[in-house]
């Protein structure tokens, strides 16, 4: 394992835990280089309340809810706001769709049990559960993390669903300057590989390189000569979206996992 990555240069995006990440590049044999393609994650306190108080005083007739670490956040806004007891008894008297096995994890804690999880940790798993709900018509409350989700709500809408979400998690723009320099480390060819740790990072590059006009130019590097490396699917899935392929992902969602994976890529391609 020590020389897997002998001679690679990877670009890491993520803005957390990247001294972690740069050690155990290093301890591969790799260089690592810090691109944040985003800002810190903040809580959204003012959010958090509002989305909390329409929840509990308009119950809705299914909860969606997409992070794990985005439903602990609101269980300690509600113990905050003395609606704790009142938020638990709303969640299991509706139908709960759980995203990814973290948020089923934190509803198990609570002893609570989704009736639609997906089958894959995606968004797209989470619509295939849904796919034969009756949702005409009835009230949609979802739990969205540092982002917003699109395509969710755009099928949710379609199916009939009246939408509101409450986001207890915001990303922050990365600093300037950050993302010409990793848009051109790709572009240019300076790096070997670029590890992506969520999907914000990925969609802030995109949109910078679209903005540029570089967008099919970023998707293009990505495909020939730089290798895309993806923490989980949520991740990849953000890559596909905009017609990245070539994305190496490892099976298990786990940074150490991912740099393994791309070892073994590199292994199996020299």
């Amino acid at each position: 394992m020590a020389e897997q990555l002998k001679g690679i240069t990877i670009a890491l995006a993520g803005p957390r835990k990247a001294e972690e990440m740069a050690k155990l590049v290093q301890n591969m044999g790799g260089t690592a280089l810090h691109r944040p393609a985003q800002g810190t994650a903040f809580l959204d306190d003012a959010a958090l309340r509002d989305g909390l108080t329409a929840w509990t005083d308009q119950p809705p007739d299914l909860a969606v809810l997409t992070t794990g670490m985005g439903l602990d956040a609101l269980f300690e806004m509600a113990a905050k706001l003395e609606l704790a007891d009142r938020f638990l008894e709303v969640l299991s008297a509706s139908p709960i769709a759980a995203r990814g096995y973290k948020t089923v994890n934190a509803l198990k804690k609570r002893g609570l049990e989704p009736v639609v999880r997906d089958d894959d940790g995606s968004t797209k798993g989470l619509i295939r559960g849904l796919q034969d709900w009756d949702l005409q018509g009835k009230r949609v409350r979802l739990q969205l993390h540092g982002e917003s989700a699109p395509h969710l709500v755009q099928w949710l809408e379609q199916a009939g669903a009246e939408v509101s979400w409450v986001q207890p998690y915001r990303y922050t723009q990365p600093e300037p300057g950050a993302l010409a320099l990793l848009l051109a480390d790709i572009t240019e060819g300076r790096v070997n590989a670029v590890a992506f740790t969520s999907a914000p990072q990925f969609r802030f590059l995109a949109q910078y390189a679209r903005e540029q006009g570089r967008l099919e130019e970023l998707v293009q590097a990505l495909e020939d000569k730089v290798l895309a490396v993806s923490v989980g699917r949520l991740t990849s899935e953000a890559l596909k979206e905009e017609g990245v392929k070539r994305i190496i992902m490892p099976e298990h969602e786990r940074m150490g996992s991912m740099f393994v994976e791309l070892g073994r890529y590199i292994a199996a391609s020299r």
